[in-house]
């Protein structure tokens, strides 16, 4: 099966220079507008949105008004875009990190996967030799990992 992603965590993936393995992962990549304009409002040097400026462009989708079940959540624009697109769009896979953006996929039976999960699968698909490494670069970058994700991220990936 094709996978089709939505994605949301495009600056953190864009700290790690990892934006390239996205598509090489999945047939189908979108990245919602208010995720673009997120983005497109943060620092010029930010790699996520020199990436979407340039070839990472033809992935942005309207993604019309939020579903009112996934706005009933109060999450923030782009996570909702993610969430009503994947809604909308059976098939398609919600690339989240936050939190509560989770919580509602789960409550939707929305599948969705996160970085980390990203990472796995590139690492499994041969994109990436060695994992740990990466985790570290993420955890630098801000995004906090706890002590038991981390573990079993290791040895899911075979580096304990």
């Amino acid at each position: 099966m094709a996978r089709q992603w939505v994605a949301s965590p495009l600056i953190i993936v864009g700290k790690i220079d990892l934006l390239h393995v996205l598509r090489g992962l999945a047939e189908t990549l979108v990245v919602p507008t208010a995720v673009a304009h997120e983005i497109a409002s943060g620092p010029e040097s930010d790699p996520a949105r020199q990436w979407l400026a340039g070839p990472g462009k033809e992935y942005i989708r309207d993604a019309r008004e939020l579903e009112p079940i996934v706005a009933n959540w109060d999450l923030g624009r782009g996570e909702g875009e993610v969430l009503s697109w994947a809604f909308r769009h059976p098939g398609f896979e919600a690339i989240l990190d936050d939190l509560a953006a989770r919580k509602c996929a789960a409550a939707l039976s929305i599948p969705v996967r996160g970085t980390l999960g990203i990472l796995l699968l590139a690492k499994r698909e041969g994109h990436l030799t060695r994992m740990v490494p990466v985790v570290e670069r993420i955890q630098q970058a801000g995004l906090h990992i706890s002590p038991d994700v981390l573990e079993a991220v290791r040895h899911l990936a075979g580096e304990q």
